[in-house]
C-alpha cells in the first residue's frame, strides 16, 4: 500500500467516524430527553424502574463510543499531518540530493578545466622559453654572420663596411652589452632594474639613494612584488596592482605626493617592459612634475626620473631629447654626493651610451673613463663593475673600429681575472689571450707543429660574479674574427668550450 492510499484510506475512516460520531449523538440527546421527562420522585406504578435504568446504562455506552470515536479521530488526523510532514521531508530531501549532485558536477567540471588550463600554462612557458633561445641563437648567429662577411672581404673593406654597418647592426656581443646597460639605466629611486633581475634587490634598496624622502615599506613590497609577475610575463597581474595601489594612493595621500609619483614609476616600468614606451614616457613625465613640486628640482628623486626619461626617449631612438635630460640628472648627483659617488659613475655610464648612438666617441670616452676612475676608488680595481664598466668603453672602441684600444680592455680584463685565480702571469702561467696569439703568430708564419691544446690556458671559475669577464672572452672572439685573426678566435673559443662558456659559433 502506498503512502497515497494510507492517506485516501484515513481520510475515509474519518468521515466515517464523523458520521458514526454524529448518529451517537443523535442517540444520546434522544435518551437524554426522555430521561429529563421521568419525574424525580417517580413510583413504580407510573415509571418501570428497569426501563429506567437500561436507558441510563445506554446513555453511559453511548457516550464512551463518542469518547473512542473522538479518540480515533484525533489520532487519524494527527497521521495525516505526519505523513504531510514526511512527504514535506522528502520532497527537501530530494532537493539537497539534486544540488549535491549538480554542485559535485559543477565541482569535476572546475577541475577538469583547472587541469586544462594548468596543462596550457605548462606548454606554454615551455614554448617562451624554447622561442626566446631559438630567437637569442638566431640573432647571434645572424650577427656572426655579418661579422664574417666583413672579414672576408679583406682587410681595407672590412674597416670601412664594419664603420657603415654597426650602426644599425652591431656584432652579437656588443648588442647584449648595449642592450644590458640600457635596461638597467631605468631606475625608480629603488635599485636598478639590472641588480633586480639579478636577484640581489635587498642590498641595492638600502643603498638606494637618499632623497629625504623615505619610500614606504608597502610600495617597496609592492614594487618587488610587481617586478617578479612583470620578469614572469605576468603583466596582466602586475598592471592591475600598479593601478589600483595609484587608486588608493590618491584617495589617501592626494595625486600630488612623492609616494604616488614612485607608484608613476613602477608602472612606467612595467610600461616599459610591455614596450609600450610612450605610455611609460607620459607617466614619467607625470612623476617628475610632481617629484620636482614636492621634494625640490635638485633631489636625487627627480634624478632618477629624468634618467628613467632619458631611457625611454633613448629606446625611441630620440637620442638628442634624451641627452639634456641625462646630463640635467648627472648635474644633480654631482650636486648631490660630490663628483666621486658610484651614483655619478652609474650616470656617466647612461650618459656615454646615449653618446654611442649619437656617435660621440670622444665624450664616450671620457665619461667612460671617468666612471671607471671613480668605480676603481670606490669599489676597487677587481669589482665586476669596474669590469662591466670596461667592456662598454672597449664595446664603443670596437664599434669605431678601434680594434687596438678595445682588445687591450678586453686583455686587461681577462689578465686580472687570470692573475687573481692562478697567480702572477709569467712564461709557464699565461692568460688565454696570450696563448691564443702566440698559436695566430705560429700560422701566419707557417710553423707547423703549434702548440698543442692542452696549452690553451685555463679561465677562470664561471658563476655570476664575473660575468663581465665572459662578456670580455666572448667580445674578443669575435674581434679577433673581425680582424681575421681566426687561429686566435679558435683558440679561445675551444677554451672557453672546455669552460662550458657560450661562444660565436665558426
Amino acid at each position: 500500500m502506498t503512502q497515497e492510499d494510507v492517506i485516501s484510506n484515513t481520510k475515509t475512516v474519518i468521515q466515517g467516524l464523523e458520521a458514526l460520531k454524529n448518529e451517537n449523538n443523535t442517540l444520546l440527546n434522544g435518551i437524554r430527553s426522555t430521561l429529563a421527562k421521568v419525574p424525580a420522585n417517580s413510583n413504580e406504578s407510573s415509571f418501570d424502574r428497569a426501563n429506567y435504568l437500561l436507558m441510563q446504562e445506554k446513555a453511559a455506552i453511548i457516550e464512551k463510543s463518542i469518547g473512542s470515536i473522538e479518540l480515533g479521530l484525533s489520532e487519524a488526523q494527527v497521521m495525516i499531518a505526519l505523513q504531510q510532514h514526511l512527504q514535506m521531508v522528502e520532497a527537501e530531501k530530494h532537493k539537497l540530493r539534486a544540488q549535491a549532485k549538480r554542485l559535485s558536477q559543477e565541482n569535476a567540471w572546475l577541475r577538469d578545466e583547472l587541469s586544462k588550463t594548468q596543462q596550457k600554462l605548462m606548454d606554454a612557458d615551455k614554448d617562451k622559453i624554447t622561442l626566446e633561445q631559438e630567437n637569442k641563437h638566431l640573432k647571434f648567429n645572424l650577427s656572426l654572420k655579418e661579422i664574417d662577411g666583413q672579414a672576408n672581404t679583406g682587410s681595407s673593406s672590412g674597416v670601412a663596411g664594419g664603420s657603415a654597418d654597426e650602426g644599425s647592426n652591431n656584432n652579437g656581443s656588443m648588442i647584449e652589452r648595449n642592450k644590458s646597460d640600457s635596461d638597467s639605466a631605468l631606475e625608480l629611486g629603488f635599485p636598478d632594474e639590472y641588480d633586480v633581475q639579478q636577484g640581489s634587490q635587498n642590498e641595492n634598496v638600502n643603498n638606494a639613494p637618499n632623497t629625504g624622502y623615505e619610500i614606504p615599506a608597502r610600495i617597496r613590497t609592492l614594487h618587488n612584488l610587481v617586478i617578479k609577475y612583470a620578469q614572469k610575463g605576468r603583466y596582466e597581474v602586475a598592471v592591475p596592482l600598479c593601478k589600483q595601489a595609484l587608486e588608493d594612493l590618491e584617495k589617501t595621500s592626494g595625486p600630488n605626493h612623492p609616494d604616488f609619483a614612485t607608484m608613476l614609476n613602477i608602472l612606467a616600468l612595467v610600461y616599459r617592459d610591455q614596450h609600450l614606451y610612450r605610455e611609460a614616457t607620459q607617466l614619467l613625465n607625470e612623476a617628475l612634475q610632481i617629484r620636482e613640486k614636492t621634494l625640490g628640482p635638485d633631489d636625487p628623486g627627480v634624478a632618477a626620473t629624468l634618467n628613467n626619461l632619458a631611457v625611454l626617449y633613448g629606446k625611441r631612438g630620440l637620442y638628442e631629447e634624451a641627452l639634456p635630460l641625462c646630463k640635467r640628472a648627472l648635474a644633480i648627483r654631482e650636486k648631490r654626493y660630490g663628483p666621486d659617488h658610484p651614483d655619478v659613475a652609474k650616470q656617466l655610464n647612461n650618459l656615454a651610451l646615449l653618446c654611442v648612438n649619437l656617435g660621440r666617441f670622444d665624450e664616450v670616452h671620457q665619461y667612460y673613463s671617468r666612471a671607471i676612475e671613480i668605480y676603481e676608488k670606490a669599489l676597487g680595481p677587481n669589482d665586476p663593475v669596474v669590469y662591466k664598466t670596461k667592456n662598454n668603453l672597449a664595446s664603443a672602441l670596437y664599434k669605431k673600429s678601434d680594434f687596438k684600444r678595445a682588445d687591450a680592455i678586453y686583455k686587461e680584463v681577462i689578465s686580472r681575472a687570470h692573475e687573481k685565480e692562478f697567480g702572477k702571469i709569467h712564461e709557464d702561467n699565461k692568460p688565454i689571450w696570450q696563448i691564443a696569439e702566440e698559436r695566430e703568430e705560429i700560422k701566419a708564419k707557417r710553423r707547423e707543429n703549434p702548440p698543442p691544446a692542452l696549452e690553451y690556458g685555463r679561465i677562470p671559475v664561471i658563476n655570476e660574479t664575473n660575468a663581465p669577464i665572459v662578456q670580455s672572452i666572448k667580445n674578443l672572439i669575435a674581434s679577433y674574427r673581425r680582424q681575421g685573426k681566426m687561429e686566435a678566435a679558435d683558440t679561445l673559443e675551444d677554451c672557453a668550450q672546455r669552460a662550458r662558456i657560450e661562444v660565436p659559433k665558426k
